[in-house]
């Protein structure tokens, strides 16, 4: 198919252009929201949440006012790290995000269920819905940046939010092991297929430092991040070590109050980007 030349504004033809842009939704008529940022991956349990979290953290200390949509539906830690406990609230107009102790709006699905604890069984048709409303019906208000926790793989959550929300650019999060070459594969071909850029690649439990000489130890063997960004032409945003100390702030809600400087390479790419 040829490309796309013509202005779409004075187009009376239905191109792949015209139908791609056509599926995204508006957000709330109280909401403006700046950018979009996907935090994604090919498998589950390689620390999307915590690195939206601390990406929200770090741009809230730069100044600017954040927001994190989690659109992990059945497994949310978003309200958890945050130590946010009341319920989202709403009125005729819509509803309302918590606010995290410094100020990051947050909306999660946890915020809506009576206990934190029960189990969130839909279907996917219905599971992207809700996705869809947190971006059409909550009153985010003025958001400078909005990072979107995403759930793993490719499937229908993940294809709901490119195609109904304007995501700026996303970030591929993964792991040391071995398959991480195909998990980023298909996160990034994903990213592809729906035109969305890739702003880089941040690697979670990269290592452990010894606490006693500060020695690096790669547990899970030797990382194939930079070969891997190589081969996929992605930047290094940075890696996250295990850490029990950003675990615990996690675990206690008070992510908050985290020191370190691992992200912050990614936090100004993200705010040049």
């Amino acid at each position: 198919m040829s490309e796309c030349t013509h202005d779409c504004s004075s187009c009376g033809q239905n191109c792949s252009e015209r139908s791609m842009e056509s599926m995204l939704e508006k957000p709330h008529a109280q909401s403006r929201i700046k950018k979009v940022i996907g935090i994604v991956s090919g498998k589950g349990g390689v620390g999307k949440s915590i690195v939206s979290s601390i990406l929200a953290v770090n741009m809230n200390r730069k100044g600017f006012k954040t927001a994190v949509l989690d659109a992990d539906i059945t497994g949310p830690s978003i309200p958890k790290a945050f130590g946010i406990k009341e319920k989202a609230t709403g009125s005729e107009d819509g509803i309302f995000p918590a606010e995290s102790k410094t100020g990051i709006n947050v909306i999660s699905v946890n915020l809506m269920l009576e206990n934190d604890t029960d189990p969130v069984i839909w279907r996917g048709p219905v599971i992207a819905g809700v996705v869809k409303q947190f971006w059409t019906d909550v009153i985010w208000g003025d958001v400078d940046y909005m990072f979107v926790d995403m759930p793993p793989g490719t499937g229908d959550v993940p294809l709901t939010v490119f195609q109904s929300i304007p995501v700026d650019g996303i970030i591929v999060v993964t792991s040391p092991q071995e398959l991480v070459s195909m998990i980023v594969a298909k996160a990034v071909k994903m990213a592809e297929m729906m035109n969305i850029p890739v702003i880089g690649i941040v690697e979670n439990m990269s290592y452990v430092q010894c606490p006693d000489c500060g020695k690096k130890i790669n547990i899970f063997g030797e990382s194939k991040l930079e070969e891997t960004a190589n081969e996929y032409n992605l930047k290094v945003l940075g890696r996250l070590p295990i850490e029990p100390k950003l675990a615990a702030a996690c675990d206690k809600g008070m992510i908050e109050l985290y020191d370190g400087n691992w992200l912050d390479e990614a936090s100004d790419i993200i705010e040049k980007f």
